[in-house]
């Protein structure tokens, strides 16, 4: 039987194309069933991460974390913070208003986990009650308040080695005493202390972060004040129930001078000056002289109450005390000195009075004796007198003439009494003496008063 061959409809060539086109169609489909199978979706593995970590019965967050390389040592967190702002620096409360980014991280080994190849950088929550905390507050705090807009202002972080960070934005009213002798030229040291509330040194540690542990914000803007420098120490309290890790960093402020310079010392100048007007106005102008010294001096007195309104009640002389004491005697002593004038200047008239009432009497004694010696002339009496002359042998009388002439010399004036006698009045004079002395002793004071308070900042400052 004889077997007749049928012709293939596809040319060799054409067969070998085919085949290679169906192999290829078939290697890519096994190329996306692959891929399609090793994509993983590490959102999800991070649910499992947090659900295995962090799950019922696998974490206790009321158990704090071993020491370090698990020891049974104290559980070691860094400190470090961000100064956001410093609001207010309130004098009279004595306190200060701070905002900043506190940060806490330490290492929890329960917290571990697999982190896919570097796939899961870190893990991050929100709510601080699903890990161990420690137990931190701030022991000079007034008032404070956490951010809550648009978000809450905190997070936490979990690496894959355990390590967790703790970041939170907070705003604090912080106590700051001061010491205000130098007011206003002083610097005051305000502090932030952070402290453990129940765990003692035997199992919780606070330390400063290496490196930079406190940043403040550039170009921090204080409206009285200007932040020179900080500095981080630690301040461990001990009390009857244990001893208390504590963290504090001292940041030194500088009061700027040249608000209280504008505000203050030059009007307390001009006022003073001003009171010196009166020397140079006519003693008889009584109603100009006084409505000058006393507006004066009221205006000083409400500057002086104005100063300490502002400034909280102490039991110590401040060095604007000191000042507006000065100046407040200077204006009292410019109307206390038109006083004397007056004084002075009714007794010039009293004196005057006097001896024109002399010099009346005197010109009538004079009177009377010429007309009794026109009636003894008339009565033809003679009297007998003895010549003024000296005779030339009479020695005794020569050395009494000389003596005579010895004491009866004038004395020398210097250029004082010179000077005043060109003012004949004592009220005169005392105005005159007042236009030199009062400008002398102010000037005195002054030079005084800021080498003795310059040198003292000087010296705090060193």
């Amino acid at each position: 039987m004889t077997t007749v061959a049928t012709p293939s409809l596809w040319p060799p060539h054409s067969q070998t194309t085919a085949t290679l086109l169906l192999l290829m169609i078939f290697s890519s489909l096994v190329q996306i069933s692959w891929c399609n199978q090793g994509k993983v979706n590490f959102r999800e593995k991070e649910k499992q991460v947090l659900d295995q970590i962090l799950g019922p019965g696998r974490y206790d967050a009321r158990i704090r974390p071993s020491g370090i390389n698990g020891t049974d040592g104290a559980a070691k967190v860094q400190v470090n913070l961000f100064v956001r702002s410093i609001a207010t620096i309130s004098d009279i409360k004595m306190e200060y208003s701070v905002q900043l980014t506190f940060r806490e991280q330490w290492t929890d080994e329960r917290l571990k986990f697999n982190n896919f190849g570097g796939k899961i950088k870190y893990l991050t929550l929100t709510d601080a009650a699903r890990v161990w905390m420690p137990d931190l507050f701030f022991a000079n705090e007034k008032e404070g308040h956490f951010h809550n807009i648009i978000m809450p202002n905190v997070y936490i972080r979990i690496h894959p080695d355990g390590s967790v960070l703790y970041s939170i934005r907070i705003s604090l009213t912080l106590a700051c005493p001061m010491n205000l002798k130098l007011y206003p030229l002083d610097r005051q040291i305000c502090s932030l202390r952070m402290a453990s509330y129940g765990w003692t040194t035997d199992d919780l540690e606070f330390v400063w972060k290496d490196g930079d542990p406190v940043q403040v914000v550039k170009n921090l803007h204080l409206p009285r004040f200007t932040l020179e420098k900080f500095l981080t120490d630690s301040c461990n309290s001990k009390t009857n129930t244990g001893e208390y890790s504590c963290l504090k960093v001292d940041l030194l402020f500088k009061r700027e001078f040249s608000y209280y310079l504008i505000q203050i010392y030059i009007p307390c100048c001009m006022l003073v000056i001003v009171s010196w007007v009166s020397f140079w106005l006519d003693q008889n102008a009584i109603p100009a002289r006084v409505s000058l010294g006393v507006t004066t001096l009221l205006t000083m007195a409400t500057q002086t109450s104005g100063i300490n309104a502002s400034l909280p009640p102490v039991s110590y002389t401040k060095a604007i005390d000191v000042w507006t004491g000065v100046c407040l005697t200077f204006v009292f002593g410019a109307l206390l000195e038109f006083a004397l004038v007056n004084y002075a200047s009714r007794s010039d008239m009293h004196r005057e009075n006097m001896k024109k009432q002399r010099r009346q009497c005197e010109l009538e004694h004079a009177a009377s004796l010429e007309a009794a010696a026109d009636l003894l002339e008339d009565g033809a009496t003679t009297f007998a007198m003895k010549p003024l002359v000296r005779h030339p042998g009479d020695a005794l009388t020569l050395e009494k003439v000389r003596q005579c002439e010895i004491h009866m010399q004038p004395k020398r004036d210097n250029c004082c009494r010179t000077w005043l006698s060109k003012f004949p009045t004592r009220s005169k004079r005392i105005d005159v003496i007042s236009r030199i002395t009062f400008p002398l002793v102010f000037a005195l004071f002054n030079l005084v008063y800021w080498s003795t308070y310059l040198f003292r900042e000087e010296a705090e400052e060193n």
